[in-house]
């Protein structure tokens, strides 16, 4: 366990670990706790204005050409000749629940007589760092989905992409509007309709909440490795309603 951010990984495979935990502690946590405030997930089926935004090519030529004249870096879209047009979007990974990575460890074996090496395959969970993002260079047909697996790729994730969302983050009138993409949707499309502005739009990956959480879809050192996790948050907890309470009681009996 980490004491900068909190990750949890065996203490074999903290040498495999490639992550940049440094910053000031809370930070991330106080943001959060200010967000979820105000965050309003709305509804998959409710599709936003963008969504309901139909372009014709000239259309499309022409938001291209708003749209790269208003950023402040190299991160232009370009049009291609078939129609289509490529862009960047940026990501922000707000994952709760541990990640799972390969692990790989040679162990030696015996075959006909001489000595070999064989890897075998473990996985090892870990907490990704608050606050990380992700710039990916896709096409104007790349769908949510696709968005996700390139993710997971990207940071060697092993979990079923079932697991995440990529959700639709909007800030209006104060207020912070969250909405789950479906599988088909287009994020460079709606990134073109909304503009550069990371406020009128931005884009979260998310654990993909259905309801109840299916445990069946974690494995046995995944769901060890929750319980482990609960353990010390319970711990911490209790410490904390301890100390609050020795406080109080050391208070009244100054009074007293």
């Amino acid at each position: 366990l980490s004491p900068d951010c909190s990750f949890t990984c065996h203490y074999r495979c903290r040498a495999l670990v490639r992550l940049d935990c440094s910053g000031p502690l809370g930070t991330g946590d106080e943001d959060d706790g200010d967000e979820r405030v105000l965050e309003k997930d709305t509804n998959v089926d409710e599709p936003s204005e963008w969504e309901k935004t139909e372009l014709d090519q000239t259309q499309v030529e022409q938001r291209i050409k708003e749209y790269n004249s208003q950023i402040n870096s190299n991160l232009f879209m370009s049009l291609n000749k078939d129609g289509s047009y490529t862009g960047f979007i940026k990501v922000q990974l707000k994952l709760v629940r541990p990640v799972s990575v390969p692990a790989t460890k040679r162990v030696p074996t015996l075959q006909a007589g001489r000595p070999h090496t064989q890897g075998v395959k473990r996985r090892t969970s870990f907490y990704l760092p608050k606050g990380t993002v992700k710039h990916l260079h896709i096409f104007s047909h790349t769908r949510a989905s696709e968005v996700i697996d390139a993710l997971l790729r990207k940071f060697t994730v092993v979990d079923n992409p079932r697991k995440f969302a990529l959700f639709e983050r909007s800030e209006k009138d104060e207020q912070v509007y969250l909405r789950k993409l479906g599988d088909e949707e287009q994020p460079l499309r709606l990134r073109l309709l909304a503009g550069p502005s990371e406020k009128v739009l931005s884009f979260v990956l998310k654990e993909n909440e259905t309801g109840e959480v299916n445990w069946d879809a974690f494995t046995l050192p995944e769901l060890h490795n929750f319980l482990r996790i609960l353990q010390r948050e319970e711990e911490e907890h209790v410490r904390r309603l301890r100390h609050r309470y020795a406080r109080c009681r050391q208070k009244m009996q100054e009074a007293l």
